[in-house]
């Protein structure tokens, strides 16, 4: 890996995958340590969790489950490891403001 690469990591475990930004995956890809889904909206370069629909590409279909496989045409393999907190540590947060 160059120093001009980022290290891509899974969403899901943060585990490092060996791909580089601009490699193919198909939709059926898995993580080889978690078998999450790589095609997937938190694994894609568009994907912004403050941004409408969490993508930051304005054409993109919106797609409701960030983490399943899509057939996304802007999909462009990203960093994955910082797409943002999961629903559960959202919820987990949430919580916390309301416990005595």
């Amino acid at each position: 890996m160059t120093s001009t690469e980022t290290e891509l990591l899974c969403y899901k475990c943060t585990k490092n995958l060996s791909l580089s930004a601009n490699s193919k995956i198909s939709r059926q890809e898995e993580c080889p340590h978690c078998y999450a889904n790589l095609h997937c909206c938190k694994m894609c370069h568009f994907y912004d969790s403050t941004a409408y629909n969490e993508c930051k590409e304005p054409m993109a279909n919106r797609v409701l489950d960030k983490e399943k496989a899509n057939f996304c045409d802007f999909f462009k393999l990203g960093t994955g490891g910082s797409g943002g907190e999961t629903k559960d540590s959202l919820v987990d947060n949430a919580n916390s403001l309301f416990k005595d």
